[in-house]
């Protein structure tokens, strides 16, 4: 017989381990919840732990064939025999006294065969002995999974009672760490961040020092801003991608004003998006304002004209058409736009996201944009949300770096350059 335990999130997880192991032949003895090990082990989801048993082909049958039907029989006896006097319940079991004689559904007690019996009673009755073995069965595995559980449990216990200091420092991280679960912070990131804080916390060490490493930590995993930069090598063409309705002809025009009015950089503005008439003739608005050229591009050799046109300016700023992740066909035509220029033309790819899109939402989207080798990102409508956590999550799903975020409509005012201390500071319930 063999008995093994698997644990995983899931009691279904934890069957496909068994199965995959022992094969599909298990009993499932027992299942349990184990809580999160460590110092800070509530603050992680259970594990589900699921005991099966199964027999072996040469302890079913010892001699190989059908045959030996009544040896397994026997064996079966003398488990039960065993089961129970492990159990306390020795003085119920003995010795069938003749081939007729079986045990009933009683518990212990015998009965004899009528003469007159037919068959069909015999398999009725070794149907009920085989229930009531499997009962037993699982009675004795019940008592040594508590006998178990109560050893692992005092073997984990250390003889130094815990101090106060260290209750309140658990406290002090659980309010951590359900700020950054209210600020919608993943909870698989959230729980690496705690993870990586248990390693380093100290006895008696005080909240500042435990804050500032948290802090620390997580503006690391943010990583520094990569806005967009003249490095003085030529014309930079700058893709803006992402989905409907996140503003990013808006956000375009932002960077535009930044670049031309503030930097006195040469920035002309493309657009691609010939599926919506209004955002093409925003864009154009925003051209005549800035007092800077402004095409409608069709194709990718209309694009490589006018790189050619403009190639001694700083920048191109390509508002490429929005699109879902439902949509193969434009996806397919943004990627010829982007993949379609010409070798040694700088490029720049920024992935124009809503902060207040839904996690979920968020990694179908970035799914979408798989084929793009390198990208940046912008969130947008950071004033409509009172949760950033989808910063962090995004950050750490895909590696991407942060360039801008923006929080209003006001152009060119309401865009700046992402500050991952600022942002930090509110995830961890700081005010702006």
């Amino acid at each position: 017989m063999i008995i093994k335990k698997f644990s995983a999130k899931t009691e279904e997880e934890a069957v496909v381990q068994a199965k995959a192991e022992l094969g599909g032949n298990i009993v499932i003895m027992n299942v349990k919840t184990i809580p999160g090990k460590g110092l800070f082990g509530f603050l992680k989801k259970p594990q589900t732990e699921v005991t099966v048993a199964k027999e072996e082909e040469n302890e079913r049958y010892p001699g190989g064939g059908a045959q030996n039907k009544a040896a397994e029989e026997a064996n079966l006896r003398e488990t039960f025999r065993q089961v129970a006097k492990a159990a306390g319940m020795e003085k119920g079991v003995r010795e069938p006294l003749g081939e007729k004689e079986k045990f009933s559904h009683a518990g212990g007690i015998d009965i004899k065969a009528d003469d007159r019996a037919v068959p069909r009673r015999r398999e009725e009755a070794a149907d009920e002995n085989h229930k009531l073995l499997v009962e037993k069965l699982d009675s004795l595995q019940n008592m040594i999974e508590k006998k178990l559980q109560s050893e692992e449990e005092a073997a984990s216990e250390t003889p130094m009672e815990e101090t106060e200091e260290n209750n309140e420092m658990v406290r002090f991280l659980k309010l951590l760490y359900d700020t950054m679960l209210d600020n919608e912070v993943n909870e698989k990131y959230a729980n690496q961040i705690i993870d990586e804080m248990e390693k380093n916390v100290r006895e008696n060490q005080p909240f500042d020092h435990a804050l500032a490493d948290v802090y620390q930590k997580m503006i690391l995993k943010f990583g520094k801003a990569v806005p967009i930069e003249k490095d003085n090598k030529g014309l930079r063409v700058i893709f803006f991608v992402g989905p409907t309705g996140v503003g990013k002809t808006t956000t375009i025009a932002k960077i535009a004003s930044k670049f031309r009015l503030e930097q006195k950089r040469k920035v002309a503005l493309f657009t691609a998006d010939t599926y919506r008439i209004a955002a093409a003739e925003q864009l154009r608005t925003y051209a005549n304002i800035l007092e800077v050229p402004f095409r409608v591009i069709y194709s990718v050799e209309e694009l490589r004209r006018g790189v050619q046109d403009f190639k001694n300016y700083d920048f191109i700023l390509v508002d490429m058409a929005g699109h879902s992740p439902q949509n193969p066909a434009l996806r397919e035509n943004m990627n010829t736009f982007i993949h379609g220029l010409e070798e040694g033309i700088e490029k720049e790819v920024h992935l124009v996201l809503s902060a207040t899109t839904k996690y979920k939402d968020l990694l179908s989207i970035v799914e979408s944009y798989q084929d793009i080798e390198d990208y940046r990102i912008i969130f947008t409508k950071v004033d409509e949300t009172m949760t950033l956590g989808n910063l962090l999550n995004l950050k750490l799903h895909t590696g991407a770096g942060l360039s801008y975020i923006t929080c209003g409509q006001n152009v060119p005012d309401d865009i700046e350059i992402f500050n991952p201390q600022k942002t930090v500071k509110q995830l961890l319930g700081g005010k702006n």
